[in-house]
Parts: C-alpha cells; sequence; structure tokens
C-alpha cells in the first residue's frame, strides 16, 4: 500500500468504539484521508426467533431498541469530531446501513484502504451486535489491511515502536507491504522472522534492502523454527520491545462456510494487548 487515503472504522454502540474512532481520527489527520465510520450491526429482527420478532407486541420495542443503539453510537461519533476539531475534524465522516453487518461492511472495505476494526469480546453484553467471527470474516472476506484494536483500549501513539512478523509467504509478505506507510513514520521497527522450510538458508533474502528502500531502518531477530504457539510468543517479544503495533499475516481457510482463522491469528485476537495490523 502506498499511501492511505480512505479509512473505513466500525461504529457500534460500545465503549472501544471510541478508541477506534480516535485512531481513525489521529490517522486520518497524519495521512491526510478521510475516515468513515460505517455504523454496523446485526439488525434486531435478526437476532431473535421468527416467532418473537415479528409479534405486534415487540415490533415498536425492537424499533425503540434499533434507535437507541443507532443514537449512541452517534453520540461517540459525534464527541471524536469534537475532540478532532479544526481541520482533523472534517476529515470524519458518518455513514449507517441496516444490512447484516459482515455483508455491508465487507461491500464497503473493498472501497477503503485501511480499515480499524475492533477485538471480538465473547463477554461484552453487546457481544450481540455482530457475530463472533465478524472481524475474520471482514478480513478474509475484503482482503484489506485492518488495524484491529484491543477491546482494554489502545495507546494514543499507534506505530511508534514496530514489530513486523516475518516467515517466507505471502501472507507476510501482503501484511508488510500493506504497512509501509505506518513503518515509514515509526521511530523503531523490529522485524521477527520465522523460516519453517530452509532452516539453513538465509532466513529473510532481500528484506532488509527492501525496506531500507522504503525509508525503513529495521532491527532483525531470526528465531529460526516456530514455536509451538507463535501468536503468544510474538505478544511477549511486543510487550519486551515496548511496541505498540504489531505487523503480522492472516491465516485463514473456509470450512462449512465459516471462516476458520490459522493458530497465530487466533491466539493474537484472543489475547491481543497492543493495536495489530493484519491482512488475509
Amino acid at each position: 500500500m502506498s499511501a492511505i487515503r480512505s479509512i473505513l472504522v466500525h461504529a457500534d454502540a460500545t465503549a472501544p468504539c471510541a478508541a477506534r474512532l480516535r485512531a481513525a481520527t489521529r490517522l486520518a489527520e497524519q495521512h491526510a484521508a478521510s475516515a468513515t465510520a460505517l455504523f454496523a450491526v446485526m439488525p434486531s429482527l435478526l437476532m431473535y426467533p421468527f416467532t418473537i420478532a415479528y409479534t405486534p407486541e415487540a415490533v415498536p420495542l425492537m424499533r425503540e431498541f434499533e434507535a437507541d443503539r443507532r443514537d449512541r453510537a452517534k453520540k461517540l461519533f459525534d464527541q471524536a469530531c469534537i475532540d478532532a476539531a479544526g481541520a482533523a475534524a472534517s476529515r470524519l465522516l458518518w455513514a449507517e446501513t441496516t444490512e447484516e453487518p459482515v455483508r455491508a461492511f465487507t461491500r464497503r472495505a473493498f472501497c477503503a484502504d485501511l480499515l480499524v476494526l475492533g477485538q471480538p469480546d465473547p463477554a461484552a453484553p453487546t457481544a450481540a451486535d455482530v457475530p463472533a467471527d465478524f472481524v475474520a470474516s471482514v478480513l478474509v472476506g475484503s482482503g484489506k489491511p485492518a488495524l484491529v484494536l484491543p477491546c482494554v483500549g489502545a495507546p494514543e501513539v499507534i506505530g511508534s515502536v514496530a514489530l513486523v512478523a516475518w516467515k517466507a509467504s505471502r501472507e507476510s509478505a501482503r501484511a508488510l507491504a500493506a504497512s509501509l506507510p505506518l513503518l515509514q513514520r515509526a521511530g523503531q521497527v523490529h522485524v521477527a522472522i520465522w523460516d519453517e522450510e530452509s532452516p539453513g538458508d538465509e532466513p529473510a533474502p532481500g528484506l532488509e534492502a527492501w525496506l531500507a528502500s522504503h525509508g525503513v531502518q529495521a532491527t532483525f531477530h531470526s528465531n529460526g523454527r516456530a514455536t509451538a504457539d507463535i501468536g503468544q510468543y510474538l505478544l511477549s517479544i511486543a510487550s519486551d520491545l515496548g511496541a505498540d503495533l504489531l505487523v503480522m499475516g492472516c491465516y485463514g481457510h473456509s470450512r462449512s462456510r465459516e471462516w476458520v482463522l490459522g493458530g497465530a491469528t487466533r491466539s493474537v485476537l484472543a489475547s491481543m494487548t497492543l493495536p495489530v495490523l493484519m491482512v488475509h
């Protein structure tokens, strides 16, 4: 990705949405981009059995529920505009959909350079607002780079110290290319390398020179063969380095019409403590 000009952020009525809006605002200002907040949640008529959803008593209650969710999300957006002020606020746009959220967000994502999503939180009271596999489905369905923020909150500055997870794969290569606009602004860039196929060879031939050609000076950490849980190991390295951004490929495949993520991707999404830029 040569430049970030269009950012699409998932908006809902949850507290973590405020952090996503702040992050999107800062990124839009840094990269002279627009940031569209798309309010996309599961329609209430799809959240309940047909026999309940379409009773005369239920319909007005559901309409009230829908309006309340939308209003709370819009208040978060309006506050983000107030906090941004000036030229930065003019970069923020609001959009909403009543369609199924995965389909609606994925279709809109096709015309965005970067997505801003939130870590799934099954324990949250609003977990049913989007499907459990929302992030996975959008990542795989859109093929676009996504900055996923942890539900515990995100740092004010994202990407001052970046950690890139690298192994010789298409997914890693796409994630690295997509992260260039962020890496070029980073104060420190670290690359953690695994090589499962040819441990006796140079682990990342040409990678240092390629990064340097794009103005990125990196420190390399060679880790040999993959550990049993790469995801947890990456999070541990990120903590040791004081990283505020992790860049990694997203691995996944389709099974029974659902997207099943690879082990490292699942592990990071479940336990993430810092923003993660992922690409499938």
